[in-house]
């Protein structure tokens, strides 16, 4: 699945691969390597994702997506996928599946393999949203899409706002609040 600017330990055994790391030849890219000389740009980490996911029909979310857009460092263990809720997939360790409903504009298609990412505005919405105590990997993936300039603070409160009263809104607000406090 990935383009040329990527290996995996399908066109290279894994020690051979991480050799080459050692010998400054190639840089990890999430589960994939490159040349150092390669831009780790959006497509291409949506290209290395797309060796995870595995299947056309996931989306590449949460904090997978952030890591794509650039938001974080490093990629998420295990990478995170959305999956309409109609469609049955079994996955393994490496991968979090979610069931969710996604519209086209909350989408968008990325790297050599096409692969299917959620905007960074949804994305951030998404990890907002996320039941639970607060975690501090989501808050700051979250930032981190503000830093680079992928979404803005008044777009995540209108994206917020629209939402209504479904589920987990206002604690989404109170975690952008706080976290735009901080800034």
């Amino acid at each position: 699945m990935p383009g040329s600017r990527l290996l995996t330990t399908d066109d290279w055994p894994e020690a051979e691969l991480r050799a080459a790391v050692l010998a400054g030849e190639l840089v990890p890219v999430g589960p994939c390597w490159a040349s150092p000389a390669t831009p780790q740009d959006p497509a291409l980490r949506a290209t290395a994702a797309a060796w995870v996911l595995g299947d056309a029909r996931l989306v590449a979310a949460g904090r997978t997506a952030a890591w794509i857009w650039g938001a974080t460092s490093r990629p998420p263990d295990p990478f995170e996928a959305s999956v309409p809720p109609q469609l049955r997939i079994a996955a393994g360790p490496a991968l979090h599946l979610r069931e969710v409903a996604l519209e086209p504009v909350d989408v968008v298609r990325l790297g050599s393999a096409q692969t299917t990412v959620t905007t960074p505005a949804r994305t951030a919405v998404d990890l907002l949203r996320t039941p639970g105590p607060t975690n501090p990997l989501r808050i700051d993936a979250v930032a981190g899409l503000l830093a680079i300039g992928a979404v803005t603070g008044d777009e995540l409160r209108e994206r917020l706002s629209a939402l209504g009263t479904i589920p987990m809104v206002r604690q989404a607000e109170r975690r952008l609040r706080a976290l735009l406090s901080e800034r």
